[in-house]
């Protein structure tokens, strides 16, 4: 445990309530120091603000600019930039201002997987600890993916994997990695960065102190500007994990070994073998037992709102992809999809300032019914001849139901977040999947 970090820390100031931030807040209450902590959070009834222990002053409804610049440190929710006025004043006051991941990096004291991505980082988080619990290891799985990383570190475990966004990347600057993947680079967020350049930058600060990186050789943007041990995956082109055919038969192969053959995998999709790709490269940089983890691949069946059959009836598919919250996502979706019959495609929510016109062209190779819904519903009625517009997914569906027919697909994949309609893409999922339980 490093504490010469907490070296003339006293007072601590949490931005940001929540999973996160309540994680922070235990964790500063668990530490051998005597640490003044206050919490910010500018939302007038934050979640979590009844369990805060009594001794931790909560300011809710706006911000206190006093409170931040007295502060010996501040830690950040990740959905604050670090472009807002007030945290920019913490800054130029040469306060230190970290995430949650940058408090786990001071504290942990065995090996770390991490994954980051445009797309595709959920299923490789879960994939890879998944594998590695089979192994008999014991694994901390988290971080942007569902147990914040300080609560994993109470498992003591012998191996934490992490998926880490952007945001949190931002504020992270001392985390050694064993292994860490970048595995693609597409549009989003463009409303909290300037551009792709701002946003590819932020995700390259996962390789900053990473022994092994993992970068996606069909896509160059995954490359970090100096070059560390890179260890190169694809699904096109040989590489150290890639695709390779023998006698007539796909195989995942590794370093040219033949690893597994892609038909006995049970998650679908092009884009699931390059998954798997990343995952067999991450376990191997950690040293983890990957033979003993394939049945474990071969068994996995994804995650939920990722691609997720939720109801197949009549020949009818009901398929949650819920968690697609940008046009790479869907289009990822898209990809590789062979149907008999029609694809009724829900698009819409908040878009995020996306360009949506990457999707015409898949659009235009299938058979396909596209039902626009929600604040940025408008935004996706251009791409397509067979574009319908409605307000809610309740209004598609039942409007949908009388005409559907076998071999037919109702794909939820909306290219946008939730937060228009719904508390998160998990509860939009939820409401899709009950939807399509009540109707098919």
């Amino acid at each position: 445990m490093t504490m010469q970090r907490w070296q003339g820390i006293e007072k601590v100031v949490v931005v940001g309530l929540g999973i996160t931030g309540l994680s922070v807040v235990k964790h500063l209450k668990r530490l051998p120091l005597t640490l003044q902590v206050k919490v910010i959070d500018t939302r007038a009834n934050p979640p979590g603000a009844e369990d805060l222990p009594e001794d931790v002053a909560l300011h809710t409804g706006s911000w206190r600019t006093d409170w931040l610049l007295e502060a010996d440190l501040v830690v950040t929710n990740p959905g604050i930039a670090l472009a807002t006025p007030e945290i920019q004043q913490v800054l130029a006051a040469n306060i230190p201002v970290v995430g949650d991941i940058e408090l786990f990096a001071w504290q942990v004291t065995k090996p770390v997987i991490a994954i980051t991505g445009s797309n595709g980082k959920s299923t490789v988080t879960d994939l890879t600890g998944v594998a590695a619990k089979a192994t008999g290891l014991k694994v901390g799985v988290g971080g942007n993916i569902g147990v914040p990383a300080l609560d994993l570190l109470e498992l003591d475990a012998d191996l934490y994997v992490l998926e880490l966004s952007s945001f949190q990347l931002e504020t992270t600057s001392s985390l050694e990695l064993i292994a860490a993947a970048f595995l693609n680079l597409s549009e989003d967020h463009m409303d909290r960065y300037q551009g792709m350049a701002d946003y590819r930058q932020a995700k390259l600060r996962i390789f900053d102190h990473a022994q092994a990186c993992i970068v996606n050789a069909d896509d160059q943007e995954t490359y970090p500007e100096t070059k560390g041990e890179l260890v190169e995956f694809s699904t096109m082109k040989t590489a150290t994990a890639c695709v390779s055919e023998f006698e007539g038969v796909e195989y995942l192969t590794y370093q040219g070994e033949r690893i597994l053959p892609i038909e006995q995998l049970s998650i679908v999709g092009r884009h699931n073998v390059a998954n798997a790709l990343v995952v067999i490269a991450l376990l191997y940089q950690a040293g983890v037992n990957v033979q003993a983890g394939l049945e474990a691949m071969k068994s996995y069946r994804g995650l939920t709102h990722r691609c997720q059959v939720v109801a197949d009836n009549h020949g009818v598919k009901w398929v949650n992809d819920s968690k697609a919250t940008n046009v790479a996502s869907t289009l990822a979706a898209l990809s590789g999809l062979n149907l008999e019959g029609k694809l009724y495609l829900l698009v819409g929510g908040d878009g995020k300032g996306a360009d949506f016109n990457d999707l015409v062209p898949a659009l235009a190779r299938l058979n396909v019914q596209l039902c626009c819904f929600g604040a940025d519903g408008d935004k996706f009625m251009p791409l397509h001849p067979a574009a319908k517009r409605f307000d809610t997914m309740q209004e598609i569906i039942e409007w949908a139901k009388p005409q559907l027919s076998q071999g037919d697909m109702v794909l939820l994949s909306p290219a946008c977040a939730s937060f228009d309609q719904f508390s998160n893409f998990m509860a939009r999922g939820d409401a899709f999947a009950s939807l399509a339980q009540q109707f098919a």
